[in-house]
């Protein structure tokens, strides 16, 4: 009988788990990142009167 895969193998649920969770956590920051970066590019007179205030 075969020993089961390794952590690090890329066959174990968990190794499939783990890289599943890593590449979904990277899109959803990554597009709430680029959300925030536009909605502050987009209103640069806001946070200018905010910061004078």
């Amino acid at each position: 009988m075969a020993p089961p895969p390794a952590l690090y193998s890329g066959t174990s649920t968990l190794a499939l788990v783990a890289r599943a969770s890593a590449f979904t956590f990277g899109a959803v920051y990554g597009t709430m990142k680029l959300k925030f970066l536009k909605m502050k590019a987009n209103s640069p007179k806001k946070s200018e009167t905010a910061a004078h205030h």
